[in-house]
């Protein structure tokens, strides 16, 4: 046995209540002592075994739905890497010593994943506490009429859990609106002139957080590129929607002004029209190969990386102004240039890249430049993936992150 597996055993006997631990293949790697009394097997009865040969539905009761609902449960945890609380369950067990008799049981349980380094789950956690005499006291409470009382409770219980199984599938059908939304919105990874950018998009973690994120790309006269990220306030369609309208408008604007901060202020006007816009953040550069210049500006956003030749990196904040909509009055927002060689790299990204909960944004800066450093020889598609592998959380990124990356 592994130290990684003498550690989840360590921890999991201390949960309350009965408790299993499944490989992904749903097969039972550990039991606590809770559950083997519950169950009265021992422990090598179980362990090795495939969870639903160890615990069959009732052959014999036609309506059974105690495995199917729990294979589901199992299912959606495997997919997402997320908890899933059942409803009470109605599940069948054999008594020790009387194989092929099933007695009626009632349980509550919480299945809940174990995720690994790379955000794959590697284990997961079925908890179960059984609530039969909970159930059957109820029915005494109520006049006796056991059978009735428990009747009463698992239907309420099974429409719970129709319900509850109707919000998924909607939640995922709005989701896949959604993340369809993000990729009609979103310009596709492509040359640009004669420059290749690399660009990522990672949703958070959790239903319907997607799109509160952009990123943009335009080719300009005279061998220049404007290049922008910017960050709405927000999840789901709505989100999307301001998400599109902004987009739209600063590529439009960049394309007429003289530079990222007329674009910006532009854009900051057009906000105050878009309702769901307010405090949106943006930053915008424009690189000039024959001078070897890049502009910049920035409404509230982190500031761009430069990764120099050298290793060195560079955060451009020398042009930073409050989000979009946030003053009342129109203001001119500052601009800032700053010469680059051949062979820099400029990178932009989102706040869910580099922040983390209880944490100066300073030590996520600072391990994005150490990133950038480590990596410095890398083509601007190995950089991206090494950057979202060593600074997005194992279990996921908690907020939106957009990356864009461009060789020099």
């Amino acid at each position: 046995m592994s130290r990684a597996e003498i550690d989840y055993a360590a921890v999991f006997q201390a949960l309350p209540g009965g408790v299993l631990l499944l490989t992904p293949e749903l097969v039972i790697a550990e039991v606590n002592e809770s559950l083997l009394q519950r169950a009265g097997r021992e422990r090598g009865q179980l362990v090795g075994r495939h969870l639903f040969d160890a615990f069959p539905d009732n052959p014999d009761d036609p309506g059974a739905t105690g495995m199917r609902n729990l294979r589901a449960s199992l299912e959606r945890v495997l997919a997402t890497g997320r908890c899933d609380t059942m409803a009470l369950q109605r599940y069948d067990v054999e008594p020790p010593g009387r194989p092929g008799v099933f007695e009626e049981r009632y349980w509550s349980p919480v299945n809940a994943p174990v995720l690994g380094p790379d955000g794959e789950v590697r284990l997961i956690v079925h908890r179960v506490e059984e609530v039969t005499e909970i159930v059957r006291a109820g029915a005494r409470h109520h006049g006796g009429d056991r059978e009735r009382m428990e009747a009463e409770l698992f239907r309420r219980a099974q429409e719970l859990q129709e319900v509850n199984d109707r919000l998924r599938r909607s939640h995922d059908r709005e989701r896949e609106v959604v993340l369809a939304l993000q990729d009609a919105m979103l310009p596709a990874p492509r040359l640009v002139g004669h420059h290749r950018a690399a660009v990522r998009y990672r949703p958070a973690v959790g239903a319907l957080n997607v799109c509160g994120d952009w990123y943009d790309l335009a080719e300009l006269p005279g061998d220049r590129m404007a290049v922008a990220v910017g960050d709405v306030v927000g999840h789901g369609l709505d989100a999307a929607c301001v998400m599109g309208q902004l987009r739209s408008a600063l590529s439009a604007a960049t394309r007429v002004t003289g530079g990222p901060a007329q674009a910006l202020e532009v854009l900051g006007i057009y906000a105050r029209s878009v309702e769901g816009a307010e405090s949106t953040t943006a930053v915008q550069a424009i690189i000039d190969w024959p001078t070897h210049t890049l502009a910049y500006s920035s409404a509230g956003h982190l500031p761009p990386a430069l990764l120099h030749p050298d290793g060195t990196v560079e955060l451009l904040d020398g042009a930073t102004d409050p989000p979009l909509g946030a003053r009342p009055e129109h203001v001119a927002r500052p601009e800032a240039e700053v010469a680059f060689e051949d062979g820099a790299v400029l990178v932009l990204y989102t706040d869910g890249l580099i922040e983390r909960r209880h944490e100066d944004i300073d030590v996520g800066l600072a391990r994005l430049a150490a990133a950038l450093t480590r990596h410095r020889d890398a083509g601007a598609e190995e950089l991206a993936d090494a950057l979202l592998v060593e600074l997005l959380p194992p279990s996921g990124a908690t907020d939106d992150a957009a990356l864009v990356i461009l060789r020099l």
